[in-house]
């Protein structure tokens, strides 16, 4: 029997969103739940634990434990993982690769970790069969884990494969893009339900309309996806994964037409968007125009998403500041009603957007930390609800 199959899963996860990635898998079905840094363990059958792959729109991997040790060399690694059975999850047709992180331990190098939990596996198909798997970095068919940590080591199945913000739609990205995790985060914060119309206003490459689209029309987050790391574990019942896959497909409901629009002032990055959005179901339905924002006569009564560029993507802070407020000046007299919600990676740009946020939370872009502010364009009482200090600050 191998740690998951007793001790459950860990589920890794963006960075501040701990949270939201286990009120997910709460809802998901996963149960005995428990936060940690970047991550959270829990426990799933094996109809929950394919559901969570197919399905998260926020978890970037989940990891099968194997095989947990005190390990303070690279020769207790060695031994220790040679004693795990390989052609479980393996065979010397197959490729795999190994990704490994170290904290706190006598072994500080990750590198020398992963290639000795390599010549373990290596050397453990070659005693066997006279012949040994190759490594991939790249497309492996198999992906390991390797988390050493106060010299406590665990080796682990990738079950997801790919990272899970991978969709499979984004062949062409602008640049410094959202990724797809964070762009459905701030779709779930907004608590956006298809019953307004959602606009993003400096759409790019389109990914916060591709993650809209997919949240209302319920296209699970890796319907484009072929092959999943739980393919490669033991006890994999293939019945019960299409059966599920069939269950989540039945649930796809088409897009309303005019419910979810973006606009850019650039023809080409929108030409980006249109292509993203076509490897979707319902893809026309999705309203693009090329425009700046200030040539919109209002958007009232709605939600606006966006990300506008900062600094990495303009270069020059002036020009920044003053998007940014030309952003706000819209806001406050083109938007009544209208809830917003602006991601940006340099915190300090929300005071040249000049309007008082109802809520600001720190999100991570990558490795880029940025802040989601909201401001609601409201009129009369709703409007000094929010007389108070920002939240957060």
């Amino acid at each position: 029997m191998y740690e998951y199959q007793s001790k459950g899963f860990f589920a890794q996860v963006p960075g501040m969103m701990e949270e939201l990635c286990e009120q997910e898998l709460i809802e998901l079905g996963a149960t005995n739940t428990k936060s940690a840094y970047r991550g959270v363990y829990f426990d799933a059958d094996k109809k929950t634990l394919y559901k969570i792959n197919y399905t998260s729109r926020l978890l970037s991997r989940v990891l099968a434990p194997l095989l947990s040790f005190h390990c303070h060399n690279t020769n207790v690694l060695y031994k220790s993982a040679s004693q795990i059975e390989w052609e479980d999850f393996l065979s010397v047709e197959k490729t795999f690769s190994i990704s490994a992180s170290v904290a706190k331990s006598n072994i500080n190098n990750s590198l020398f970790a992963s290639q000795r939990l390599k010549d373990a596996i290596a050397d453990y198909f070659r005693n066997k069969y006279d012949k040994r798997p190759s490594v991939n970095t790249v497309n492996p068919d198999v992906r390991f884990n390797l988390h050493i940590e106060k010299d406590e080591a665990v080796i682990s199945l990738d079950a997801s494969g790919e990272s899970l913000h991978k969709r499979g739609y984004r062949l062409l990205a602008g640049e410094a893009p959202m990724q797809e995790t964070l762009a459905a985060a701030i779709i779930r914060i907004s608590k956006w339900d298809g019953e307004n119309t959602l606009w993003d206003p400096m759409c790019g490459s389109g990914t916060i309309l591709c993650e809209a689209l997919m949240h209302y029309c319920r296209i699970p987050a890796q319907k484009l996806r072929k092959n999943f790391g739980f393919f490669n574990l033991p006890d994999f019942d293939g019945e019960v994964w299409n059966k599920l896959k069939a269950e989540c497909d039945s649930k796809i409901r088409p897009l309303t037409k005019g419910i979810i629009s973006g606009s850019d002032k650039s023809q080409k990055i929108l030409e980006v968007a249109k292509d993203n959005l076509s490897r979707l179901p319902y893809d026309d339905f999705v309203e693009l125009k090329c425009r700046p924002f200030e040539h919109v006569d209002k958007f009232e009564n709605g939600t606006l998403i966006t990300n506008p560029p900062y600094g990495i993507r303009l270069g020059n802070i002036d020009d920044v500041k003053i998007l940014y407020k030309e952003l706000g000046d819209f806001l406050k007299t083109n938007c009544k009603g209208t809830s917003a919600f602006i991601y940006t990676g340099d915190p300090a740009l929300r005071k040249s957007i000049g309007l008082r946020t109802s809520k600001r939370i720190s999100l991570v872009n990558g490795k880029l930390e940025g802040v989601l502010f909201q401001i609601d364009s409201y009129e009369g009482s709703k409007k000094r609800k929010y007389k108070g200090k920002d939240e957060g600050e």
